[in-house]
């Protein structure tokens, strides 16, 4: 029997036509990131494990990929009382701690304020499922350095600016604020070692409804007359008569950077969680009509950045998720180089036909050399579905191939 040649679940293979896709896609973003003033840097994908597990990374950390140590012996094994006893090193969950860390190894050698850009896989131990895998595509912007409503102006800023360049239109980014966030259950007194079960439980108001989140709530002991009605609060004007739970200084703060960036649609939403525990301030999370789910989002972690310095440096982000996105995206051919295919016979010599495809390279082309068939149409189905845009037969007495569009 043969042996399964499938990739592990959760990661995939992409043909070549899929792969050019995602790169033009791709190429858009970085485009765009590139012209906001954001610079791109690369960091391993593995890091101590020591720093994934740190408590940074909220419950992705309970997903990261360990590495085990190399040398261990059945008693290392036997001795071990967790499994993170075994691993030095692991798989990066997210492109947010490994950044934190990049700064704080070279925040020598970067401006006062950096803009980066990463665009790179990350791997999660996910249970695989629709629009959910093990290793994925995430496409950061974060600014460095920015304590005030700049970082986010920007950061939201060029995230729309992706976002229609990829022609993706009915967006929206949701936002709101963790001062509100503890403001609200300040108010129900949901006691401080609880918050973080509240937030999860208030994270699924759009699955179970404020009612759901209410009884939910109340079975952990938090009297919660009145926030169901609470939870369904939301918009841009609720200064005039504002509710007893709004932290009306953090409102007023994205009515401002509401002002800052017209060209976004941004709605407030006082229920916007986001799961990671390492944020401080603004949070913001992207959404599209046709999905059920966000296309990214990030917000102000102020505080990570001084777990591996000593002292704090303000830091927000924005994430795209890219494999949610790229499905959406529709962009027109690429024009950037014309596909030439050159069908050439059995007995053109080979330095013939690298001095015909290296003139025609010359001149901007993309050039494919394929034996010709005896029935060619099968072929030029399969180029034209690669992408060529045109052809031409190759024999012994060519010297200028005959370019023909392929239909």
């Amino acid at each position: 029997m043969a042996s399964p040649v499938n990739p592990p679940r959760g990661m995939r293979d992409f043909l070549p036509a899929d792969k050019a896709r995602r790169e033009r896609v791709l190429s858009v973003i970085r485009g765009v990131y590139r012209s906001h003033g954001f610079d791109e840097i690369e960091t391993p994908v593995v890091e101590d494990s020591s720093r994934l597990h740190a408590g940074l990374g909220g419950d992705n950390e309970k997903l990261a990929f360990g590495i085990l140590k190399r040398g261990l012996t059945r008693d290392d094994f036997a001795a071990a009382t967790d499994a993170l006893d075994l691993a030095d090193l692991g798989l990066r969950f997210d492109l947010t701690v490994p950044l934190a860390r990049f700064y704080a190894t070279h925040r020598g050698a970067l401006p006062p304020v950096f803009r980066a850009i990463q665009i790179a896989p990350v791997w999660r131990a996910e249970r695989p499922q629709k629009g959910r895998f093990r290793q994925f595509v995430q496409c950061d912007i974060d600014v460095i350095g920015e304590a005030g409503p700049l970082a986010e102006v920007e950061l939201i800023t060029a995230t729309s600016a992706a976002l229609d360049a990829l022609g993706l239109v009915g967006c929206t980014i949701r936002i709101n604020d963790r001062r509100i966030l503890v403001g609200l259950l300040n108010h129900w007194n949901v006691p401080t070692e609880l918050h973080e079960r509240a937030l999860i439980t208030i994270d699924k108001l759009d699955k179970i409804g404020a009612d759901g989140v209410a009884a939910e709530l109340a079975e952990s002991g938090i009297a919660t007359d009145g926030l169901a009605a609470a939870l369904e609060v939301g918009g841009w004007d609720l200064l005039a008569d504002a509710p007893a739970w709004l932290d009306t200084d953090a409102y007023r703060a994205l009515l401002d950077l509401r002002a800052a960036v017209p060209s976004a649609e941004l709605v407030f939403d006082p229920t916007l969680v986001r799961g990671m525990g390492y944020y401080t301030g603004t949070i913001f999370e992207v959404a599209h009509p046709s999905l059920g789910y966000s296309l990214g989002g990030g917000g102000r972690y102020d505080g990570m950045i001084g777990r591996f310095l000593g002292a704090d440096v303000p830091a927000c982000g924005f994430s795209l998720g890219f494999e949610r996105l790229v499905d959406l995206v529709e962009l027109g051919d690429d024009e950037s180089a014309d596909a030439v295919a050159l069908l050439h016979d059995a007995d053109v010599p080979a330095a013939r036909l690298v001095e015909l495809k290296s003139a025609l390279v010359a001149q901007g082309h993309r050039v494919r050399l394929e034996r010709r068939p005896k029935n060619t149409k099968a072929t030029l189905e399969r180029l034209a579905a690669d992408g060529f845009s045109r052809f031409a037969f190759v024999d012994a007495a060519t010297t200028e191939p005959q370019l023909r569009p392929l239909a």
